[in-house]
């Protein structure tokens, strides 16, 4: 598009926008500008036209409206938190959520209705006063409506599924700006394809999660093993793993130990074995179950503590800083064999900086016994998920941290099953919808133009 035609577009989209949303209309020349387009990761650098931040629903259907009229690339922000920074794009509107965070608990009912550009720290905060949980994310400040659209694995899956298994119902406008409510008794086609389905089926403005009785004092295992045992200890931690019970997800990552105060300073930078797994029941109930995560080995220390479920939720969020560079990549895989552990460890020798790490999570348990079509999330059958997670501060080591995850996840792909998360894709738009979709990919796309069939939120689907 030329730059008159551009701006002339531009133009009229935030003319449109201003004279019906109750909230900001950002463009280029609002003093706000640089600020409301900056998302979590730093690698991400787009220059929207236009920033619609909505206030509630009516703001968000407007926002379609003034779309559909002038057909601009759309993006849609909830948290901003996705790794691929498909919050925002360059030259077109983003319909900005950030400012609808409200949060309602029905501790009766065990419900909770979030907006969507609350994070689960919003949530978690809000249904801890009951001793209330929905499974979410591992980092605080994360959105709960990418993590959510897109499965949303952490601490509790095995227990309580995905983020999306507990959806109850949500809110959301299609591309026609008629607002639906879709739940398992109407709209069922379209609260199939947004359990996993990804961006670009509609805005979903609102979720009503399920909630399950836990905390607020929770169980965890956090044991640090020493790097030189790392061979033996994920071994270890492989056969383990098929001998737990679904109260726990465990975990393990390759990676150095952060500036932590419970850890002596010496530590700090050191390369460890992390494992670790949250206990879904009663803390004094847990001891059976997470003790063999610290006999693995021979501990360099065992953290392992009952704790608040709010201080787990936010343990390494100051590992993962807004403004920090990354780029996650991931495989899905039904076993961790002696060579992919012996190809894992040669990625990892290679890791470019003591930020990134490599983690294995544990799939089965809640995530395998939702049937395998219920849904639109495509690997409930795989054992783990790998994540290859890339992070740095300096731009000039862009090239080598991109490159460094992007040949470790190409190493590990004979030992995948070819899925891939959609939240841990790279940056979106280098991977293929197969890898990502799976079985799902045709019928999310025949019902995406069922409800867009003009493509008015097309470029939100295409950047996952």
């Amino acid at each position: 598009m030329a730059t008159t035609e551009l701006t002339d577009t531009t133009d009229a989209i935030a003319g449109a926008l201003r004279a019906t949303l109750r909230g900001a209309v950002i463009d280029r020349g609002h003093p706000s500008y640089d600020g409301a387009r900056r998302v979590w990761n730093g690698l991400i650098d787009r220059h929207p036209a236009v920033i619609a931040r909505c206030t509630g629903t009516a703001d968000v259907v407007e926002a379609v409206r003034v779309a559909r009229a002038h057909r601009p690339t759309v993006s849609i922000r909830g948290g901003g938190h996705q790794v691929a920074g498909s919050a925002v794009c360059d030259d077109g509107l983003v319909i900005d959520l950030s400012a609808m965070k409200g949060v309602h608990v029905n501790p009766t009912a065990r419900t909770v209705r979030a907006q969507a550009g609350a994070t689960w720290g919003d949530v978690d905060r809000a249904t801890q006063l009951f001793g209330l949980v929905t499974p979410g994310g591992e980092v605080s400040e994360t959105g709960i409506a990418g993590l959510t659209l897109g499965g949303g694995m952490g601490v509790l899956m095995r227990a309580y599924g995905l983020s999306c298994d507990n959806l109850r119902s949500v809110e959301i406008i299609t591309a026609d700006g008629v607002v639906r409510t879709a739940s398992r008794e109407e709209q069922t086609d379209l609260f199939w394809a947004i359990r996993g389905g990804g961006h670009g089926l509609g805005v979903v403005t609102s979720f009503e999660f399920g909630l399950h009785p836990l905390g607020p004092q929770v169980a965890m295992a956090q044991v640090l093993y020493p790097y030189t045992d790392a061979g033996s200890v994920l071994r270890a931690w492989r056969d383990l793993t098929t001998q737990l019970p679904d109260t726990v997800s465990p975990e393990v990552a390759l990676w150095s130990i952060p500036s932590d105060p419970d850890v002596p300073e010496d530590m700090h930078g050191a390369k460890v074995v992390v494992v670790a797994g949250v206990y879904a029941g009663a803390p004094d109930e847990a001891a059976a179950v997470l003790s063999p995560l610290a006999e693995l080995g021979t501990p360099l220390m065992d953290l392992s503590a009952t704790v608040r479920y709010l201080d787990v939720q936010t343990s390494i969020d100051a590992a993962f800083p807004a403004g920090g560079r990354y780029y996650m990549k991931s495989h899905f895989m039904d076993q961790l064999s002696d060579e992919a552990i012996d190809d894992l460890l040669r990625c990892d020798a290679a890791r470019p900086t003591p930020q990134s790490l490599v983690v294995i999570r544990t799939l089965g348990g809640a995530v395998a016994r939702v049937p395998e079509h219920e849904t639109a999330f495509a690997h409930r059958a795989a054992r783990y998920n790998l994540s290859i997670d890339a992070s740095w501060s300096d731009p000039a080591l862009d090239d080598t941290a991109i490159g460094w995850a992007r040949t470790s996840w190409d190493t590990m792909a004979p030992h995948g099953t070819g899925g891939v998360y959609v939240n841990f894709a790279g940056l979106g738009d280098e991977t293929d919808r197969r890898e990502t979709f799976g079985s799902s990919g045709r019928d999310l796309e025949r019902i995406r133009g069922i409800y867009d069939p003009e493509g008015v939120l097309a470029a939100a689907a295409d950047r996952h």
